[in-house]
């Protein structure tokens, strides 16, 4: 396994779950929490807030990872915003929020 950089803050960043299925149940519950709040979020915000590990491909697999939690009823899609990701240049991403069903404790 390669060598990791240290964060800015001298820590090191969670090290990316082996595969992409392992990565989703291992990040699953904390979606699912932010889910039942009702409130408004990124997929960068919860990863950031719960120190979730990357996923093996980060381009890809978030976006997948937050259209699979859609499809399944957890959360909906509600608007855009600039990302607050270091690295995301302010780009635009979705934003999210948990379903009535969620919130209600229905699906997950």
């Amino acid at each position: 396994m390669p060598a990791q950089q240290p964060q800015l803050d001298g820590t090191l960043p969670p090290a990316p779950a082996p595969d992409y299925l392992s990565w989703c149940d291992l990040v699953r519950p904390a979606f699912v929490t932010a889910a039942q709040t009702g409130r408004r979020f990124t997929t960068y915000e919860i990863a950031e807030e719960h120190q979730l590990p990357e996923p093996p491909r980060p381009c890809t697999h978030w976006g997948n990872f937050a259209q699979s939690l859609a499809r399944q009823g957890l959360i909906e899609h509600c608007g855009y915003d600039r990302s607050s990701r270091p690295t995301g240049e302010k780009s635009a991403v979705a934003v999210w929020r948990g379903t009535r069903a969620a919130q209600a404790g229905h699906r997950a």
